[in-house]
């Protein structure tokens, strides 16, 4: 049977809060392809149930960029540097999370994506960087750049999932956030920081596959051999068994 062993990785949908429509970035889906998948875009709104039923399809899921998640979340009011939010990503994201936890699936989460993953699981972020975090040397963050250029260099904690899959203890990397994760949740850890301090890299050493990156690798994985590991590896870890279909 042809493609048996590519996993079907679902995709969280970009919303665009103004006229309510969804879509998808290419670069997520020709990132995954390439690594060896069979990426599949999920709908917004679905309930639980028709979202268990999808995730069920799934052997993986990657939890994409966008907007800024809503800080009651995490019990905050929202600060006045807080940008857009859609509160239906929210929803669906976090039961997707739930979902995708209950099963041990593979989860990759991207800029947003690491910062969800930090706050569904028991996190917070910081709101907005430029006003809530304090650094002698200011690092671009939202890079001034082509995305395809890297903005500023992570640091990489040793013995880590992040430190196996870059093979080096420090790589350089694109920068589009104005946010950043703060408080670590429980049973999450920091796989790398940026030189200012800032959490780049999240992952959770009890569980199958779970990292999250503050950067776009979705962007650099052509010429970066770390970015093209990191969706290797995802992929390699959603790949179903050779028996899976006997």
């Amino acid at each position: 049977m042809a493609n048996t062993t590519k996993p079907i990785i679902g995709l969280t949908p970009q919303h665009n809060t103004d006229n309510d429509d969804i879509s998808m970035r290419p670069t997520y889906i020709r990132a995954l392809r390439a690594a060896g998948a069979i990426p599949l875009i999920l709908p917004l709104g679905s309930s639980k149930e028709d979202l268990s039923r999808l995730a069920d399809l799934c052997q993986g899921f990657l939890f994409t960029g966008g907007p800024d998640p809503h800080p009651f979340l995490w019990g905050e009011e929202i600060h006045r540097n807080c940008g857009p939010i859609s509160t239906k990503r929210d929803s669906m994201e976090l039961m997707l999370l739930s979902i995708a936890m209950d099963q041990k699936k593979p989860i990759l989460g991207l800029c947003r994506g690491a910062q969800l993953l930090n706050v569904g699981l028991g996190g917070d972020i910081y709101q907005d960087i430029d006003s809530q975090y304090q650094s002698p040397f200011p690092i671009a963050h939202r890079q001034p750049l082509d995305s395809t250029l890297p903005a500023h260099h992570v640091n990489i904690q040793p013995d880590t999932l992040l430190a196996s899959i870059a093979d080096q203890k420090v790589i350089q990397v694109n920068s589009f956030h104005h946010q950043a994760v703060r408080n670590l949740a429980p049973g999450l850890i920091a796989g790398g920081s940026s030189p200012d301090g800032l959490v780049e890299e999240v992952e959770m050493p009890d569980y199958p596959f779970l990292l999250g990156v503050q950067w776009h690798p979705e962007y650099l994985w052509k010429n970066d051999e770390t970015s093209k590991n990191l969706f290797l590896r995802f992929v390699d870890a959603c790949r179903p068994s050779q028996n899976a279909f006997s």
